[in-house]
């Protein structure tokens, strides 16, 4: 299973490069850490772990705050936090976010 994200500011209408990411893991109830990355140029975080992670319930933390401040911009929200349950091992995971400071949009895709 592979878990990717794509991240764009809305309110420049370019990539999110330098956005910081990590991704946690519902272990009997508790969110364990599984990775930190930080987006590309192209606002592209391709790879998380070497091994398949299992099926269960992850989320994924955008730091919005971080990133926005070096932009001299305030967020309303300082982190962006998006839950997802992982049904297949198989599967490519793919989440897409756009952001401002005062709002976001996401989708969520899979393929097999």
């Amino acid at each position: 299973m592979n878990i990717s994200a794509q991240v764009l500011d809305g309110v420049y209408g370019r990539p999110a490069s330098g956005l910081r990411v990590r991704l946690e893991h519902a272990v009997d109830g508790q969110w364990q850490d599984i990775g930190k990355a930080e987006t590309d140029g192209e606002g592209n975080i391709g790879k998380w772990a070497e091994s398949t992670l299992p099926r269960g319930l992850y989320r994924i933390v955008f730091d919005s705050d971080y990133y926005f401040s070096s932009l001299g911009i305030e967020a309303i929200y300082p982190e962006i936090v998006v839950v997802f349950r992982i049904r297949e091992e198989s599967d490519i995971y793919k989440i897409l976010i756009m952001l401002s400071p005062s709002t976001y949009s996401t989708y969520f895709g899979t393929r097999t």
